[in-house]
C-alpha cells in the first residue's frame, strides 16, 4: 500500500543568523520526506549582515532539489509578524519552525509529519532535543538543561514549548488567528500556545530529534534570558496564562536539582553538575530582563 505523504511549509524566520544558517539550510534541504511535498518559506526580519545572501544562494540548490521556495525580507518588525508571513502563505497542512541555529536529522520532517497525521487532536508537536557539544562550558550546559525538557508532559504542564523544533497545525494556528504582531520580541510562541490550547488543541513531545547551536559565552547567555525577559513582562500585561513564576529565582532551583539527575543519567558528562548554578544565572537575567520590560512598557 502506497503511502501517502501531506504537503509540509518549513518556515525559517531568522535575523543577523550567517555564522550558523548554512548549516541550517542544509539540514532541510537533506531531509529523507519527499522534496516535491515541502515547500520553505524564509523570512529575513532586517538582518544586516550575510543572511540573506545566503538564503538566496541556498535557495537556487534547493530549488534544483525539487524544493518550492518562498523568500521575504523586510525592514525588522519582529517575530509575530514575521511568522504570519509564512502562516499566510503556507501551502501546506503543517509548518515545521526551524531557527538559524538548529540541524534537523534527516528524518526529522518525516517524523514530524507522521505523528501529526496519525494524531489529528494535536496541534503542536515539539520534536526533541539532541546534544551537541559544541566544545564550550556555557553552550553545552545549555544543551544539558534543554535535554530535560524532552520529558515533560505538555497536556499537564503549562511550560511554553517553543516554536523551534515544533511542527504546527495550519487549521489550528489561523483558527485562533496566527501569532499577535504586537509581540515583537520574545514571547509569540508562548501567547500562541495559550490560545491553540484554550481553544481545545493538544500538545505533544514527538520523536523527531533536533540539535541548537547555543550561545557560548556567559555574556550572551545573560543577553538572551534577558530578551526572553522583557517578552515575559509583555505576556505578564496580556495576562497569558503560562508558569511565568517558574522562572523566578531561588525557586527554580528546586525543580533543577531534578534536572542534573536526568541529564548526567543521560548523557554521563560530569558538567551537569554546574547546572544549578548555570540555571540561577540565565533565571537573574530573565528577572532583569522582565523588569525592565515593565518599566519600558508601563
Amino acid at each position: 500500500m502506497q503511502h501517502s505523504y501531506p504537503k509540509v511549509t518549513v518556515g525559517v524566520c531568522v535575523r543577523n543568523c550567517a555564522e550558523t544558517l548554512h548549516e541550517a539550510i542544509t539540514s532541510i534541504l537533506e531531509q529523507t520526506y519527499p522534496h516535491k511535498l515541502m515547500e520553505i518559506i524564509f523570512v529575513d526580519d532586517g538582518s544586516v549582515d550575510e543572511t540573506l545572501n545566503i538564503i538566496k544562494d541556498l535557495a537556487l540548490k534547493a530549488q534544483a532539489q525539487g524544493f518550492e521556495i518562498k523568500i521575504f525580507h523586510h525592514d525588522w518588525k519582529g517575530l509575530g509578524y514575521s511568522r504570519n508571513l509564512v502562516v499566510k502563505n503556507a501551502k501546506g497542512k503543517y509548518i515545521i519552525w526551524v531557527d538559524g541555529d538548529m540541524i534537523l536529522t534527516r528524518d526529522f520532517v518525516k517524523k514530524q509529519a507522521s505523528y501529526m497525521e496519525q494524531n489529528p487532536n494535536v496541534a503542536i508537536g515539539k520534536g526533541k532535543y539532541g546534544f551537541r557539544p559544541q566544545g564550550k562550558l556555557v553552550s553545552d550546559l545549555e544543551s544539558l538543561e534543554f535535554i530535560t525538557t524532552n520529558f515533560r508532559g505538555p497536556e499537564k504542564d503549562l511550560t511554553p514549548l517553543g516554536t523551534g523544533g515544533a511542527i504546527y497545525r495550519v487549521e489550528a494556528v489561523r483558527q485562533v488567528g496566527g501569532f499577535d504582531e504586537r509581540l515583537t520580541g520574545a514571547g509569540e510562541d508562548v501567547d500562541i500556545e495559550y490560545r491553540i490550547r484554550k481553544a481545545g488543541w493538544s500538545l505533544a513531545i514527538t520523536s523527531a530529534i533536533f540539535f541548537e547551536c547555543r550561545r557560548k559565552t556567559w555574556k550572551d547567555l545573560w543577553r538572551e534570558y534577558f530578551w526572553h525577559g522583557e517578552g515575559g513582562s509583555r505576556l505578564h500585561k496580556k495576562k497569558v496564562a503560562t508558569k511565568l513564576w517558574m522562572f523566578w529565582p531561588p525557586l527554580t532551583l528546586f525543580t533543577e536539582f531534578s534536572r542534573v539527575v536526568l541529564a548526567y543519567k543521560f548523557t554521563r558528562h560530569k558538567i551537569a553538575f554546574l547546572l544549578p548554578f548555570h540555571y540561577l544565572y540565565k533565571r537573574v537575567a530573565w528577572v532583569f530582563g522582565f523588569i525592565n520590560g515593565l518599566v519600558k512598557n508601563g
